[in-house]
């Protein structure tokens, strides 16, 4: 394996000794690498497309189960056919249809959202009032900041500033996207009532009409005369209230005009909805800043404070504004601290090789990293990776890796020097001779990194970046500790000139030690384990099954993603279905109030919160949402975390009878977010299948690590289905007829849709506020016939209105609040969640074992199956599991080419698994539980784990053509002579990874436990690199003489 050509030939040798051209390619490295650096996208975390296309539907007014009949099905229906569709999720809610489509990972989204568009568009049966159906991409918005503008005013008000705030901010070229959350859609309402609609013979689409035709903005064309072109424009729009009350309806008997004013009350101003938000509990609106494109975090949010503080100037008196989230000073702490961490690891890996090493060695192989490092950033562009939390977490990663082949190499220059050749010769044989390992090294430990590149999901989605990363360092790593360290080490002075410092007698002194101490101690220590060789191995596979048997007994837990914890506490409520506004507003009031006193629960707790916003009705009216603005990480670190304050305020919040369900969220979202337990039922039933939800979600509640349990189920709004009977039907009524006077009546007639500077407002004709409110309402609402006279009860009552109740019979029922549909079938979701997280599988072990298959017993034809973090969960272990094997196999092949051998990748390869060992000694050392992260750390430990095995195998191969001695003399000879390279990788190693591994800041939970698997890891496969492999050594000699090969001094 070792290349045994001329020092005076080559690539390496040649660039050995041309300094010139080693400078000038670590320059190119080292500028061009900077020059790259200063102009990538930066932000918190990777940004990523989402593999998912929404077709939204609106159909003010109508029911779920008319929005699955008319909508749902219809669509579903007509892109069933298309190729590259993973799944089909829909939702029926009331006045709004949605399908999510989750896309296969080698489809083209975006050339599968138009064909979706061109077979949405072919459906002719979708119903007349519904809106055309939006289908996009979905996107994930990158929010930079977040501020809140409150006080002692009305909506309006409040609205306007939000306005003319979002106005000015987009009028800065450094922000591009800004949305307003908390404010009711505007509208303009026109009620007329029945008396004047009698008084007048009008009905609702009559002045519908009317509005329509006086308010139009339309162009009549173009003529040119001899002065030049003039265009022609029909210009009457109305776009406030009062141009719409001067609008002539008809003429009275004494030939006055009659004007919409006259007979109509008109509001301009919002939406009637139960939707309202709060600031400590003034009226508040939120105004959302994200970055887009290239824009930074950091740049965005500078743009945001310098329009801040000039119009904080001009609210008025009683009207503030706050900034409560600034992602730019999340992204600043993150990175400082890896940044932070990653200076301190270098110190330690250049502390390590300066103990073993010269220091000037020392030197020189730690300037391969900032070499390395910046000589990535000309790769990363290619792969579109920006500068961010686990880009920079891969740097820290490899900053302990990337030395190793410099160590190598180093490590042989030192031996040659200590022989007797000069500085170049040393340097020149040593990088020859260690190109053929370290470039197979490289190679192995890229190849382990590859599964982590076809990660399904959103983990693989964020995690991407990081073997994409690791890797490009790995490849300028080879290239400098090749083409570059072997020129600068060539030029280091001879021994009789070095030695004159004390320094470096000192480090000789201890290298000396070191050496002996090695062969006396680790060398004794083989003498007596090769003889013991099976009881070693039978030791070492116990240890092994002992820790896999400890990790499936449940006890150390294991979670999708580790939790992150978030800037704001949050709760999320549902109350039954019609509950009055005012009641959602006092429950939401006592949840804000136990907010407060839950933070006085700590001690300094005063500063613990910032604000509370508290927002009802924004996506349906009987839930609310309430976000409790926490101090900085800082402060919150020497009060309570977001998730023990969350704890206390539940403690506080206590048991509400009449909540429906309440979600208590401390993390900040991403893979993994969402209930821990997500069960989905199906069944054809729908009666049945809401009895076992309910029943499922008593049997949930029964564990005592079960929090916030949601049924799926509730009770919906009471409904009144009307028929036509034949006496309407003589009138010359049709159902479709009575069925749009009836909705003109309660819902409203659309008359036009318009803009208003930013904002679409709707025009709405029905009748007022007093006439729809009762039952009586609806039996006495006065309906027309075809030909726009009042329906009559018989010929011979021409004049007799006829109420709505003398035409239609009623039957009573309830309306679903939401029909949830997947893959074409009803389903709900029964979710919960688990305190602590990591316990989930303890809970849902029990859960498969007894309650599931009673619950299925039970209901004959119920179907269940877990989703959210279960589904991301088993979907990311069967793909790491089939990567994984596929690595290894690729491993083997790349061990087996050079070494010519069938049996010695078998000896590397067996340290793999004595890693994994580490990995859950460590997370049990540091008190964390697994997670997928967990398991990418192992995976990515494999490679370097394989390494120090490549060395001291492929040493003894070395030794046993160049020396003579037996096997056991070899191996040991071996062992000896590579232990210092191989303690040095591990030490650099893991001291790189150490900092993050200690790090007590919060922000780094989600990359910790990688840190510890690779740290802790590595030590361990060392620790089973110098024990077992030279046993296992052994072992093939002894199964190659037990099958009769004489010579097993040949290659194995």
């Amino acid at each position: 394996m070792h290349n045994t050509d001329s020092t005076e030939t080559g690539a390496i040798s040649w660039m050995a000794r041309h300094g010139v051209a080693a400078n000038v390619l670590m320059l190119i490295c080292l500028l061009g690498g900077l020059l790259s650096m200063l102009h990538i996208k930066q932000e918190v975390f990777p940004d990523f497309q989402l593999d998912t296309i929404s077709i939204s539907v609106l159909y003010p007014g109508a029911s779920p189960e008319e929005i699955e009949s008319g909508i749902l099905l219809a669509i579903e229906d007509a892109i069933s056919g298309l190729e590259g569709i993973d799944e089909v999720r829909s939702t029926a809610k009331e006045g709004l249809g949605t399908i999510l489509v989750d896309v296969m990972s080698n489809a083209d989204i975006q050339k599968l959202a138009e064909d979706m568009r061109q077979e949405v568009s072919r459906i002719s049966s979708l119903p007349e009032d519904a809106e055309e159906p939006k289908i996009k991409v979905m996107t994930r918005k990158r929010q930079v900041l977040s501020l809140v503008l409150y006080g002692n005013a009305k909506e309006l008000l409040l609205h306007t500033l939000a306005e003319q705030f979002r106005d000015q901010l987009l009028q800065d070229p450094g922000i591009t996207q800004v949305e307003l959350e908390g404010i009711r859609p505007l509208e303009i309402s026109i009620e007329v009532s029945q008396d004047n609609l009698r008084r007048y013979r009008l009905s609702l689409a009559d002045i519908a009409l009317r509005i329509q035709n006086a308010s139009i903005d339309l162009p009549a064309g173009s003529i040119k005369t001899d002065s030049g072109e003039i265009l022609i424009r029909m210009k009457e729009r109305k776009d406030v209230g009062a141009e719409f009350a001067r609008i002539p309806l008809v003429s009275s008997a004494s030939g006055s005009e009659v004007l919409l004013g006259d007979i109509a009350t008109i509001n301009d101003g919002y939406k009637d909805t139960d939707h309202s938000a709060s600031y400590n509990g003034q009226p508040a609106v939120m105004v959302q800043v994200y970055s887009v494109g290239e824009q930074t975090p950091i740049q965005v949010s500078a743009a945001v404070k310098k329009q801040l503080a000039p119009f904080k100037q001009t609210l008025p008196g009683g009207i503030n504004a706050a900034i409560r989230i600034d992602e730019s000073d999340t992204y600043t702490q993150r990175i400082d601290l890896l940044v932070n961490d990653g200076i301190q690891g270098l110190v330690l890996v250049f502390i390590a090789l300066a103990i073993f090493l010269e220091l000037r060695l020392a030197f020189w192989a730690m300037m391969g990293v900032p070499i390395a490092f910046l000589g990535a950033f000309l790769l990363l562009p290619f792969f579109n990776v920006s500068l961010n939390m686990v880009s920079l977490f891969a740097f820290l990663i490899a900053s302990g890796i990337a030395v190793d082949d410099a160590i190598v190499i180093g490590e042989s220059v030192y031996h040659y020097r200590q022989l007797g050749y000069s500085g170049m010769e040393a340097a020149v044989k040593a990088a020859r001779k260690m190109a053929v390992p370290v470039t197979f090294g490289i190679l192995i430990n890229s190849v382990a990194l590859v599964p982590l590149l076809f990660m399904p999901g959103e983990i693989g989605k964020i995690y991407y970046m990081l073997p994409v990363v690791v890797i490009s360092v790995f490849a300028m790593s080879l290239v400098e500790c090749l083409f570059i360290l072997p020129n600068h080490l060539g030029h280091l002075k001879t021994k009789s000139e070095a030695q004159q410092g004390g320094l470096y007698k000192l480090q000789q002194r201890f290298s000396s030690a070191f050496l002996s101490w090695v062969h006396r101690r680790y060398g004794g220590l083989l003498d007596w384990l090769l003889p013991c060789r099976y009881l070693v191995i039978v030791a070492c596979l116990a240890l092994l099954a002992v820790t896999l048997a400890y990790v499936a007994s449940g006890r150390m837990g294991f979670s999708l993603f580790p939790k992150t914890e978030s800037d704001y506490a949050r709760v999320s409520l549902t109350m039954p279905y019609g509950t009055p506004q005012e009641k959602t507003q006092v429950i939401t009031q006592k949840i804000v109030a136990d907010a407060w006193t839950a933070a006085k629960h700590f001690k300094g707790g005063e500063g613990l919160i910032k604000g509370v916003f508290a927002e009802i009705g924004k996506t349906d009216s009987n839930k609310a949402e309430v976000r409790v603005y926490l101090a900085p990480p800082e402060v919150r670190a020497r009060i309570a975390s977001t998730e023990q304050f969350n704890e206390q305020w539940r403690k506080r919040v206590g048991e509400i009878v009449s909540l429906k369900s309440i979600r208590f969220e401390s993390d900040a979202g991403g893979p993994g977010g969402g209930s821990a337990i997500t069960i989905e039922l199906n069944h054809i039933d729908m009666q049945m299948l809401e009895q076992a939800s309910k029943e499922l979600a008593s049997v949930l509640k029964s564990y005592t690590l079960v929090k916030d349990v949601d049924d799926g189920f509730s009770p919906g709004k009471e409904q009144f289905d009307f028929t036509l009977l034949p006496e309407g039907k003589s009138l010359g009524l049709t159902a479709k007829n009575v069925a749009r006077q009836v909705r003109n009546a309660f819902f409203g007639a659309e008359v036009l849709r318009q803009q208003r500077g930013r904002n679409e407002i709707k025009v709405m004709v029905r009748l007022p506020e007093q006439e729809r409110v009762s039952e009586a309402n609806i039996d006495d609402l006065m309906i027309w016939t075809n030909s726009g006279q009042p329906a009559v009860a018989s010929a011979n009552t021409p004049t007799k209105e006829v109420p709505l109740r003398t035409l239609v019979s009623t039957q009573r029922g309830h309306a679903y609040t939401e029909i949830n549909r997947h893959n074409g079938r009803r389903n709900v979701e029964v979710t919960a969640n688990v305190s602590p997280k990591y316990k989930t599988n303890e809970v849902l072990t029990d859960l498969k074992i007894n309650g599931l298959p009673a619950l299925m017993a039970k209901y004959p034809g119920l179907q269940y199956s877990f989703e959210g973090q279960q589904a991301q969960t088993e979907e990311s272990l069967g793909s790491l599991k089939i990567s994984f094997l596929l690595s290894i196999l690729a491993v083997y092949v790349l061990l087996a080419i050079p070494f010519q051998s069938y049996l010695l990748p078998l000896i590397v390869i067996a340290s793999i698994p004595f890693g994994i060992i580490g990995a859950i000694f460590g997370h049990i050392v540091m008190d964390y539980s697994l997670s997928i992260v967990s398991l990418l750390g192992i995976i990515a430990l494999s490679g370097v784990a394989v390494n120090d095995a490549l060395v001291l195998v492929d040493h003894a191969v070395y030794l046993k053509s160049t020396t003579v001695g037996t096997p056991a003399e070899i191996i040991k000879a071996a062992a000896t002579q590579r232990f210092r390279p191989i303690l040095l990788t591990t030490l650099t190693s893991f001291f790189g990874l150490m900092p993050i591994i200690l790090e007590t800041s919060r922000q780094a939970r989600v990359l910790i436990p990688m840190a510890i698997s690779m740290g802790f890891g590595i030590v361990f496969s060392t620790l089973i690199t110098l024990v077992l492999i030279p046993c296992l050594y052994m072992v093939i000699i002894d199964v190659r003489r037990w099958l009769g090969v004489k010579q097993v001094d040949e290659p194995l």
